[in-house]
C-alpha cells in the first residue's frame, strides 16, 4: 500500500446519545471528543441512534393507525368519488 493516503485506522469509542450505550471498535471515523475507558483515554463519537436504541433491535416499534388513516383518505375525498360516480 502506498503511505500517506489512508485514513488512521485506530480503536475508538461510540456513544449512543438516545441510550448512552459505548460501543468500542476500531474504525477511520474522526473523533469528537475523548473518553477514559479502563484506564484508556480513546477517542470519542457520538452517534444519534446504534442497536441499543433503534426501534428494530429494541423490539420498541411504533404501531401506525392504518385504519384511522384509511377513514380520514375515505372521508376527505368522497365527495370526489360521488361526483365521479354520476359523470360515468
Amino acid at each position: 500500500m502506498r503511505t500517506g493516503i489512508h485514513p488512521e485506522y485506530r480503536t475508538v469509542v461510540f456513544r449512543d446519545a438516545a441510550s448512552g450505550a459505548l460501543y468500542r471498535t476500531r474504525s477511520t471515523v474522526a473523533a469528537t471528543g475523548t473518553i477514559d475507558v479502563d484506564g484508556e483515554t480513546l477517542p470519542l463519537v457520538s452517534v444519534d441512534i446504534s442497536a441499543a436504541s433503534h426501534p428494530f433491535w429494541t423490539g420498541n416499534q411504533r404501531v401506525l393507525d392504518t385504519a384511522g388513516r384509511v377513514e380520514r383518505f375515505n372521508q376527505r375525498y368522497a365527495r370526489y368519488r360521488g361526483a365521479r360516480a354520476t359523470e360515468g
